[in-house]
């Protein structure tokens, strides 16, 4: 009877060792099935976008960083240049005015019928940079008896005119209303004297007239300022 009810006790043990063994076994393939479900069912997370911040100076690609910069990389050519462009400003701002040795001045006649108007052009011939003060001191004849050709005041520039080695200049210059009158006089050649600063200069520059001359009438002569480019509407009087 001892025996008996010994292997029952066994017999009941193994079955419930059994059965926990088989719950345990089931709850973790569950647990697993379910995250494999998720994760073949749900698109995947994207990865977060890199962050970066570009500053002037600075290298994207060699590892600088944005605060220390580097002098690899674009940033680190537009300082340069920028570096550079500031030192050519500086150094104009310095350019001493022109003087009649400076430059070259030459005369062409506009595209007109009657010549209403001339452009003088004064390039730069001493290699080295010079500021281009005011306008013309223009003399149709004599210097000590020519009458003063006055300036337009609209077309004075905004900024003063240096001009580097070889760079020209223009001015417009209204010698005449067109058809002849008695008080026109023809000339070959005229005088052109240059400003130093707000005071005219000393010495002045021969000027040839295009060929077959100018009829001037000096009552209606003007002359602008001098100027980077002509025809910017300030130019047309």
């Amino acid at each position: 009877m001892r025996t008996q009810r010994k292997y029952t006790v066994l017999a009941v043990a193994g079955i419930a060792a059994l059965s926990l063994g088989l719950t345990a076994c089931g709850g973790n393939d569950g647990t697993r099935d379910e995250g494999s479900a998720a994760s073949a069912g749900a698109p995947s997370a994207p990865a977060p976008a890199p962050t970066s911040s570009v500053v002037a100076g600075s290298s994207t690609s060699g590892g600088g960083s944005a605060a220390g910069g580097s002098d690899s990389g674009t940033g680190g050519s537009s300082a340069t240049k920028t570096s550079k462009t500031s030192k050519t400003s500086k150094s104009s701002s310095k350019a001493a005015s022109c003087t009649h040795q400076d430059v070259k001045i030459t005369a062409a006649k506009v595209d007109e019928t009657p010549t209403e108007h001339i452009v003088l052009t004064a390039t730069n011939t001493s290699g080295r940079a010079c500021r281009l003060d005011g306008y013309p001191l223009i003399a149709f004849g004599e210097i000590q008896t020519a009458k003063d050709i006055p300036a337009v005041a609209k077309s004075k520039p905004a900024a003063p005119v240096v001009l580097e080695p070889g760079a020209p200049a223009y001015a417009n210059v209204r010698i005449a209303l067109g058809g002849a009158h008695e008080d026109n006089k023809v000339v070959t050649s005229f005088n052109v004297n240059l400003f130093a600063g707000s005071d005219p200069a000393e010495g002045s520059v021969v000027v040839k007239a295009p060929a077959g001359g100018l009829a001037v009438d000096e009552a209606a002569a003007k002359t602008g300022y001098w100027t980077p480019e002509l025809r910017n509407g300030a130019d047309e009087f």
